[in-house]
């Protein structure tokens, strides 16, 4: 879930589905706040986020899409639940607080509180694992009912 741009040269773009690289240790504890994730307003909330409504300098939808579905070249597809259940939730937080080295993407920590670059963690889930919440205990993406 590179979050960031990637170098993709080859036709229908990411290139090979392989497992990101682990979080380094001041992200790999972090984790989504488990009552988060049926959370209707933080979902909303996310979504603004991600559009651009809540911050237009952080408009994650100017590259990835409004659908997830990338717009600019190198963007990562969120829609694709092979390479999206690779990243765990700490990973992608990961990726959105530093960005993502040698592509366009940037690191929001200084741009965005901790609480919004969750939501847009939540928010963006949606796209390739909707009904999916991360369990830390198993280490994969889980159906939300069955923790």
């Amino acid at each position: 879930m590179s979050l960031g741009l990637s170098s993709c040269g080859e036709q229908g773009g990411e290139g090979p589905i392989v497992p990101p690289p682990p979080a380094p240790a001041e992200y790999a504890d972090k984790h989504m706040p488990e009552d988060w994730w049926g959370d209707a307003q933080k979902l909303e909330e996310g979504r603004k986020l991600f559009l651009g409504e809540t911050n237009p300098d952080a408009n994650c939808a100017s590259c990835h899409g409004k659908d997830g579905k990338p717009v600019k070249a190198g963007a990562t597809d969120f829609r694709n639940p092979e390479r999206m259940k690779l990243y765990s939730d700490s990973v992608w937080f990961w990726r959105i607080s530093e960005g993502v080295p040698n592509t366009k993407m940037k690191g929001w920590k200084s741009k965005l509180s901790e609480e919004d670059r969750w939501k847009l963690v939540l928010y963006e889930r949606n796209f390739g694992l909707a009904g999916k919440i991360w369990n830390e205990e198993k280490k994969q993406w889980a159906d939300a009912g069955t923790k």
